[in-house]
């Protein structure tokens, strides 16, 4: 048998559909789950929240935001099945994400074949943006990120000898690797020892043990917080006692929990430092704590300015066709952002500025800021 809606159902689901239809509606791929949670997890709250502040100032064009959000678990394969079901099912006009460099390679192609602009937050290999005009970024590069640590390492800490610990199945840390060897040498510095590792290993010590025997006054480390916080903890119980440091890999907090005491003293470049005393900075660490119980970390302030950036090229673009959005997307220009002022240059990545933190007292400290 038939069943009927009565004439007063009938016309709010009516009006239920066409809310749902006139929705703005951006696809969001994160790690919420698996080994890159911790990164995923904050960059989606940062994301969330703006996509919250833009609907309760009404939207954009008179229509709301639909965040569409998808889990890749941090597995290989994730995060093209889950674009793809974004871009065929979902119908969005954006994507944001991944965090992580290897996901973003992996989903980057799938994005552009279709039209679609991509904002990354975090991921700073920079074959990410060579894969088409309609995939971009918030975030700087892993070679000035490179760079900067080389010019750290050489001019603040006075490190002449440095050895290296690289990550071979990640390409976020080989790419980083290469940029600080590259500008490393050129001023004048020494690769004494380079050792691989593998995701997902634990057992450190033969690798750091040749890197003891090498005479290093300094230990780069170029992958993620969970293999980086591992190797702290394994080189101090070997003696080693020289700095160690890395890239924006590190910032996650089960950094700490996992390295504990061991982490004191080391440095990591990344995007963001919520002690800066900037206003912008301090409003946002304000909403994000109200909304959120805790204090925002560089993915939840690139989560943020992922969104906002997006969000500032629908409206003037003046409409939500893809094409016209990516148009917008690669003429932003001094976009004031949580992160520090975004233009986008020509190859559609973000001029912006780096910071050096460190471990003190088993909090983050602020070293210096880095200008492009």
């Amino acid at each position: 048998m038939a069943r009927f809606l009565s004439p007063a159902l009938c016309v709010l689901w009516l009006t239920l559909a066409a809310t749902a239809q006139d929705n703005i509606k951006i696809g969001e791929y994160a790690s919420l789950t698996g080994k890159e949670a911790a990164y995923g997890d904050t960059s989606h709250k940062g994301t969330l929240l703006a996509i919250e502040e833009l609907n309760a100032r009404g939207g954009l064009l008179g229509k709301k935001l639909e965040l569409l959000t998808e889990d890749n678990q941090s597995k290989q394969g994730e995060s093209a099945t889950v674009v793809k079901k974004l871009i065929s099912r979902d119908h969005v006009i954006a994507v944001l994400g991944e965090v992580a460099s290897i996901r973003s390679l992996e989903a980057a192609p799938i994005i552009q074949n279709a039209r679609i602009p991509m904002v990354t937050p975090s991921s700073v290999n920079s074959k990410i943006t060579e894969i088409g005009d309609y995939i971009f970024r918030v975030c700087f590069v892993d070679a000035f990120q490179g760079q900067v640590l080389a010019k750290f390492v050489g001019t603040t800490l006075k490190v002449k000898r440095v050895a290296i610990l690289t990550s071979v199945s990640n390409a976020y840390s080989v790419g980083m690797t290469k940029i600080f060897e590259t500008r490393f040498r050129a001023d004048g510095g020494l690769i004494v020892a380079e050792q691989k590792y593998a995701e997902g290993d634990k057992d450190f010590r033969a690798q750091l043990t040749a890197i003891k025997a090498s005479g290093a006054e300094a230990i780069f480390a170029s992958g993620y917080y969970t293999e980086a916080a591992l190797i702290c903890k394994q080189a101090r119980a070997l003696g080693l006692a020289v700095p160690i440091f890395g890239g924006d890999g590190w910032d996650a907090p089960p950094l700490l929990e996992i390295g504990g005491a061991a982490m004191e003293g080391t440095y990591f470049s990344t995007h963001y430092s919520p002690d800066n005393p900037s206003p912008a900075v301090q409003n946002f660490n304000q909403r994000y704590q109200a909304r959120w119980g805790t204090r925002p970390d560089a993915w939840a302030a690139l989560g943020y300015d992922s969104a906002m950036v997006l969000a500032d090229a629908i409206w003037r673009a003046g409409t939500t066709a893809p094409a016209a959005i990516r148009d917008a997307l690669a003429t932003t220009k001094d976009f004031c952002a949580v992160t520090g002022a975004i233009t986008m240059d020509s190859q559609r990545n973000a001029s912006k500025s780096a910071v050096i933190l460190t471990i003190k007292n088993g909090k983050y400290k602020f070293v210096s800021a880095v200008a492009p």
